[in-house]
């Protein structure tokens, strides 16, 4: 079966493309594992993440806004010397103060799913890129998202952070046309979509 390049590098990475990267994502919790993750990243592999996602979600009591939003200096401190996880204080802090602003989120929302998706009109961005190099770093999408969320009070949310998480909850498809993903991300986004308005209707 024909890849995306950059899944083909390690098995792990190889699961997390055929089974996750690319589909729509609307359940809270896994958004803000998603937006805790990608900010960990920065500066360093996406790889490296998935490696230490299971000991993420352990130290960070499976990204449980409500709990993470309430963790003190000494917790910090000792995520701070806990090996399966990055430990660098800023994104350690980083995640207690999304999980405040995430909370404010979903009460000013209801949801932070009805909240982070109206950057897309709610519905998937459908990509057609031949290749890899042709797949940018950060559009307008993610520019708008990124700006907001900073006023909101979030950390490590830039611009090109913000445009890989698009990409890993399915907010756009960035599967290369070559790829076996592309058209089962475009039919299960359809699929998804025509549920939808049969619940609407």
């Amino acid at each position: 079966m024909k890849r995306c390049e950059w899944a083909d590098k390690s098995e792990p990475e190889q699961s997390y493309h055929d089974h996750e990267w690319g589909v729509p994502v609307h359940d809270d919790r896994s958004l803000f594992e998603f937006l805790i993750l990608e900010g960990a990243q920065a500066g360093l592999s996406w790889s490296t993440i998935l490696r230490k996602r299971e000991g993420y979600r352990k130290a960070f009591d499976n990204f449980d806004a409500q709990k993470i939003s309430r963790y003190s200096e000494a917790t910090v401190s000792r995520l701070l010397t806990n090996p399966e996880i990055v430990r660098n204080r800023l994104k350690i802090n980083a995640a207690v103060t999304n999980a405040k602003a995430f909370l404010m989120v979903q009460k000013e929302f209801g949801t932070f799913d009805n909240y982070i998706w109206q950057f897309v009109n709610g519905r998937p961005v459908r990509n057609r890129w031949k290749r890899m190099t042709d797949i940018p770093s950060s559009t307008p999408e993610s520019d708008a998202m990124s700006k907001d969320l900073i006023k909101r009070g979030f950390k490590f949310v830039g611009t090109t952070i913000c445009y890989a998480f698009m990409q890993a909850v399915g907010m756009v498809n960035d599967h290369v046309m070559s790829c076996f993903r592309y058209k089962e991300i475009r039919n299960k986004s359809a699929n998804s979509k025509r549920v939808l308005r049969q619940d609407n209707e």
